[in-house]
């Protein structure tokens, strides 16, 4: 595993696991919560650590039943979740304080490595507050690192320009879709680490083949190349499959560098 340095000092993996259709009936988002840990158990068992859950998954206790059903020590995980952007969970110190201290007890945990501002809203002033709030949980400890997620450098501005602690990571959509390369450099000229989510959606197939043939010469398969792609411009990448193959495959993307022509090609999909 390689990993990332935020500007705090603490490191991240560049590669792990997204949830938000884990440990659901029929694996659909909207589906009942079962708290099955299957796909999770697989994922550990492959290598990963770092598992991205949301308050909004409504599946934090399943990451928390998985970890401690591996066995493993707390701390060889990485654990990102977010908080709402909305008033149910966020705008507040109290919203906030009592929507960390319920994914606390989800996740069976004293800390939570990384926690975001899921998406933002319009309202500035609430924004910053649950800003704030997140600064107090960080230096209480129970949060390692702070971040946001969906904000695009508008947003990333307000809270830079009015934070007393910067954020550390903004997790955004790239893919073939939308490579997002402008917020992309920004956050990184900002200290601030890009995670992408839905890193591997957005192929069809015209893409696909020109992946498959790029993966050709390095033995590896267009979603390896995809992912590889991401982690050598420093963006960390969250792919999640509910496939135990997929997911080793998904995790075997550290033994090969693309050529820079290689790179421009996929640039342009």
């Amino acid at each position: 595993m390689e990993f990332v340095t935020l500007n705090n000092g603490v490191e991240m993996p560049i590669l792990g696991t997204g949830t938000n259709t884990f440990g659901k009936v029929d694996g659909d988002y909207f589906g009942e919560v079962t708290d099955d840990t299957t796909e999770l158990q697989s994922a550990i068992a492959a290598g990963y650590r770092a598992i991205d859950t949301a308050v909004s998954y409504r599946n934090e206790s399943t990451v928390g039943k998985a970890i401690k059903e591996s066995g493993l020590p707390r701390e060889d995980f990485f654990i990102t979740s977010k908080i709402p952007g909305d008033l149910d969970h966020a705008g507040s110190a109290e919203k906030v304080e009592a929507t960390l201290n319920a994914s606390l007890e989800a996740l069976q945990t004293d800390y939570i490595d990384l926690y975001l501002i899921h998406h933002p809203w319009d309202n500035e002033n609430e924004m910053l507050q649950t800003w704030y709030a997140l600064e107090n949980a960080y230096n209480e400890g129970k949060i390692k690192a702070i971040g946001v997620s969906n904000f695009d450098q508008d947003q990333l501005d307000i809270i830079i320009d009015n934070a007393r602690i910067q954020p550390m990571v903004n997790q955004i959509k790239s893919n073939v879709e939308v490579w997002n390369d402008d917020i992309i450099e920004y956050s990184a000229e900002n200290d601030v680490v890009v995670t992408a989510w839905a890193p591997m959606k957005g192929t069809d197939e015209a893409s696909r083949a020109i992946l498959d043939k790029i993966g050709a010469q390095y033995g590896k398969t267009w979603g390896q190349v995809l992912l590889r792609y991401q982690i050598e411009r420093g963006v960390v990448v969250i792919p999640k499959s509910h496939n135990a193959d997929h997911q080793a495959d998904n995790l075997n993307v550290f033994d090969f560098n693309l050529s820079d022509a290689d790179k421009e090609k996929i640039a342009s999909l």
